[in-house]
């Protein structure tokens, strides 16, 4: 095989791109209304006992309590980057796999918080951590952390001159 053809089994399609991003809202919308509906605010339920946990809360703010109360500026935000990432998607075809999938995860997850402070007023979130205290989160919040390391991945293998794998 040669370069090119290896290069390109290496990208990720705009159309590819779409689908991860639309099968990780869906994802997260889903897990979301299961969380409204079978657990109540407060309620904790031990999920992976020792490690994982299901409490639900809903969070006016961002990451970590930031912006407690700004659920419009925060879901001003979520379109302006919704916008901004499918610009990203389109205009380049493809992508490197890592940046591909990047850019897919956080296309994915921003979409889903922000289809829950458009629709309810604030993020459902329902995750926690149990030996760490660590925020409460959801798998909207999972998607764009993934896209932070794939993110990292992808500079990495470019600062150090590898083919995209």
């Amino acid at each position: 095989m040669n370069q090119p053809q290896i290069l390109k089994q290496r990208q990720l399609s705009r159309r590819a791109m779409l689908l991860i991003s639309i099968l990780l809202m869906l994802i997260d919308q889903i897990s979301k209304s299961w969380a409204r509906e079978q657990l109540s605010s407060g309620f904790v339920f031990p999920f992976v006992p020792g490690l994982l946990q299901l409490r639900l809360i809903s969070n006016t703010g961002a990451a970590f309590n930031l912006f407690n109360g700004a659920t419009f500026l925060l879901g001003l935000l979520s379109l302006v980057v919704t916008i901004g990432l499918m610009v990203w998607i389109w205009r380049a075809g493809q992508m490197p796999i890592w940046q591909g999938l990047a850019v897919s995860f956080l296309l994915g997850g921003t979409i889903g918080n922000g289809l829950d402070r458009w629709r309810l007023g604030h993020v459902t979130d329902f995750l926690q951590l149990v030996p760490v205290d660590f925020p409460i989160f959801n798998g909207a919040d999972v998607a764009i952390n993934l896209a932070v390391i794939c993110f990292g991945i992808d500079a990495l293998t470019r600062r150090h001159g590898q083919q995209h794998t």
